[in-house]
């Protein structure tokens, strides 16, 4: 059962990066409307699975779809 619903905010996170990107870790809260927590393990599924990249800009980091 958690596995599923880390896959669906992961696949929230993905259409967010997808319309626009990089977006920082609080605009992909906002924008997917997920705690800390559920954003942090669908952020981990597509990391794992090498769908997204960390890009530094300044002091921010940013993330993106690896592509």
């Amino acid at each position: 059962m958690l596995k599923s619903i880390i896959g669906e905010n992961a696949g929230k996170v993905w259409v967010a990066l997808r319309t626009k990107s990089p977006l920082s870790f609080n605009v992909l809260k906002k924008n997917t409307q997920m705690d800390d927590q559920e954003l942090n393990r669908a952020i981990g599924w597509l990391a794992r699975e090498s769908k997204i990249r960390f890009e530094k800009k300044g002091k921010a980091m940013g993330i993106s779809l690896a592509e």
